[in-house]
């Protein structure tokens, strides 16, 4: 990676993107050709994870690069301690600007973490609603997430993501041209659009892209609930699928659909390379893409994220950067290497900032410049959130995954061998080494009885709090609008609650939503 001075950097962010609904990894049907380029312009990491497979934490983990037991980030209303340093707070120390556009999702009354500047209002509500609770059991679901997603999925004229993310692209284009005029620098600029997050609701542009083209069934059909880990038992009933009738059509139409969210995310992203490339500060810049999740999209009849197969915990990794040619890595590695990357990145300006915490990951420059550096590498992920009743943790070294949960029998995977994890081999004599070594690992900073005893405490906490806000009405007023009126226009308390949620009433047309616990006509 050559620079004369600290390159700016750009970080994009998709919300809930497998990498394997994208062209470049496999799935030459999905129309991706912003993305397509850039991967062809950079680095590919064919192995990389996101360190919690749901939306908060993953993010928390990313930005702070330590994990999310470390940090307390167990759910999606886990709050984020404002004492956390992250990515922005470091790279402001090295002389940069941070600006963040779109959601983040943060929890607590810190809406900035580092970040000198907001220019959206954040889609998703910052206080406790959504605290699970797992003495109630896994089907206890704080977000409502159900198969009606599924079942209810198809085109649209807009709805509350397109809203969302056409205003995202709109203040990141127009932050470019700003940051150029002034000739400002450097920068961080993070750029984070929603879809293709469920529901499986596509803008009827997209959806007619699609018209004609053979959408593919999931690579592994759907398995039968006995037949299912204990884990995905605990998210086949949180999910509802024991009350919903889901047809072969309808998973088709819910894959259509999020293969029409990939391709107008698609357009977004391009729309804000495009402006890279008319200012010219896209040249020396070094320019990250990343999911903070996955999907698994109807594979082994699962949907949504919060397991560690593949399609879940699995997420898309580009780096575009000056002197590095374009290439794919197959290096094990995670989103918490992001921010040692970056501390790399900007000590090419002449300052080195130390972190003031031990991070969790590495830094990817050397493996950027030599695909051979750093070896087989490793990833850590963590789960807690809602559906599960447990804390679970997995970790991937080279060719093998390792995963335990408290209470459950481990499971161990030669995703060489088995890439669709059917074959457990934990327990077997010839790869009782393996597991040993990898059991160490995963246990060696991961106590799964504290970790359990402070996952339950939190949920007690938050829960009165919450109670609380619901009986008074008034919840924390956390939420950063960037104008009036956004906490209206997006999903907070008042906006979630009633017969309808938030995201189905702002579909138009209107289309009358399946209830989640209810079988499908």
């Amino acid at each position: 990676m050559t620079s004369a001075s600290a390159p700016n950097i750009v970080l994009l962010m998709a919300d809930q993107l497998t990498p394997f609904a994208l062209p470049f990894h496999g799935r030459p049907l999905v129309r991706a050709p912003a993305l397509s380029r850039l991967a062809a312009e950079g680095v590919v990491f064919d192995a990389a994870y996101c360190n919690f497979p749901i939306c908060a934490p993953s993010r928390y983990s990313m930005l702070s690069g330590r994990m999310p037991h470390a940090i307390g980030a167990y759910d999606n209303a886990s709050e984020f301690p404002a004492e956390i340093p992250t990515m922005a707070h470091y790279l402001r120390a090295a002389g940069y600007r941070a600006i963040l556009a779109g959601k983040m999702h943060f929890v607590g009354p810190d809406q900035l973490h580092g970040y000198d500047e907001r220019l959206t209002t954040d889609i998703y509500p910052a206080d406790f609603l959504w605290v699970p609770d797992w003495s109630k059991g896994p089907r206890h679901r704080p977000t409502g997430v159900g198969m009606g997603h599924v079942v209810d999925a198809g085109p649209c004229v807009r709805n509350m993501q397109i809203d969302y993310d056409e205003e995202v692209a709109h203040v990141a284009v127009q932050k470019l041209y700003d940051l150029a005029r002034a000739k400002a620098g450097p920068f961080f600029l993070t750029v984070s659009f929603t879809h293709p997050h469920p529901p499986f609701v596509a803008r009827q542009d997209e959806w007619d892209a699609y018209e004609g083209v053979d959408v593919d069934d999931p690579a592994v059909p759907g398995i039968p609930f006995d037949a299912l880990d204990p884990h995905s038992q605990w998210l086949h009933v949180a999910h509802g699928q024991d009350r919903h009738t889901v047809t072969r059509e309808h998973v088709l139409r819910a894959r259509r659909a999020y293969y029409a969210m990939v391709t107008y995310v698609d357009r977004k992203l391009g729309e804000v390379l495009d402006a890279l490339d008319r200012t010219g500060l896209g040249r020396d810049a070094v320019v990250v893409f990343c999911s903070d999740h996955g999907e698994m999209l109807g594979e082994r009849g699962m949907w949504y994220k919060q397991t560690f197969y593949e399609p879940s915990v699995r997420v898309p990794l580009v780096v575009r950067a000056p002197g590095v040619a374009p290439g794919r890595r197959a290096a094990v590695c995670s989103l918490v290497d992001l921010l040692p990357t970056f501390l790399d990145v900007a000590a090419l300006g002449g300052t080195r900032v130390e972190p003031v915490d031990a991070l969790a990951g590495r830094s990817l420059r050397p493996l950027l410049e030599d695909a051979a550096a750093g070896g087989p590498g490793e990833a850590v992920s963590e789960y807690s959130s809602e559906g599960v009743i447990a804390p679970s943790r997995m970790v991937r070294r080279g060719r093998w995954k390792y995963v335990f949960t408290r209470g459950l029998a481990p499971r161990l995977f030669d995703l060489d061998d088995d890439p669709h994890e059917l074959v457990d081999l934990a327990g077997r004599p010839e790869v009782a080494d393996v597991e040993r070594a990898l059991r160490a690992r995963l246990l060696a900073d991961w106590d799964p009885d504290a970790v359990d005893a402070s996952i339950r405490a939190s949920q007690r906490r938050r829960l009165f709090l919450r109670e609380l806000g619901l009986r008074s009405g008034a919840f924390p007023p956390w939420t950063f609008e960037a104008r009036p009126g956004d906490a209206q226009r997006f999903v907070r308390p008042a906006t979630a609650t009633g017969a309808v949620g938030a995201k189905p009433r702002m579909r138009f047309p209107f289309v009358e939503p399946t209830p989640p616990d209810r079988a499908a006509p």
